[in-house]
């Protein structure tokens, strides 16, 4: 059997079952199926932590306002691991790109800097721009 998890606060079986109105027996099911895993004090007694009581409530409102059935349950809680893991690995993606291009930014000169490139217009010659603007001749 495994050992405390942590220090922090830790609620017995009992206490949960009251809390949320469950029977002992049915957190010990979860715990048999795989939904719930309590660490265990040096007597052998289920210790539920903070999370454990956050993931129970999940488990609860799904099976008890969604009508899911443990099976179910289980695919959700996996599904929605999976989906925290994904979103722990886009920010971390996102950061390392953001690292990369606030270097490369960083090494490039200041003109070159713009998410567009920027198009140089030819200048205007002199006689260009001395050249009175052309005027329309009208036609009778």
């Amino acid at each position: 059997m495994t050992k405390s998890k942590s220090k922090a606060a830790a609620y017995m079986i009992s206490a949960v079952a009251e809390q949320y109105s469950i029977h002992p027996q049915t957190l010990r099911l979860y715990e048999r199926e795989g939904l719930l895993a309590p660490s265990r004090s040096d007597g052998n007694t289920r210790l539920y932590t903070t999370e454990d009581l956050e993931r129970l409530e999940v488990i609860l409102k799904l099976t008890r306002e969604l009508g899911v059935n443990l099976a179910g349950v289980e695919i959700i809680l996996n599904m929605r691991e999976k989906m925290e893991a994904m979103q722990r690995q886009m920010e971390g993606f996102i950061d390392s790109l953001n690292q990369e291009l606030s270097e490369r930014v960083a090494a490039k000169p200041a003109e070159s800097r713009s998410l567009m490139p920027v198009i140089q217009m030819p200048s205007l010659t002199r006689n260009e721009s001395k050249r009175p603007p052309e005027t329309k001749r009208r036609v009778r």
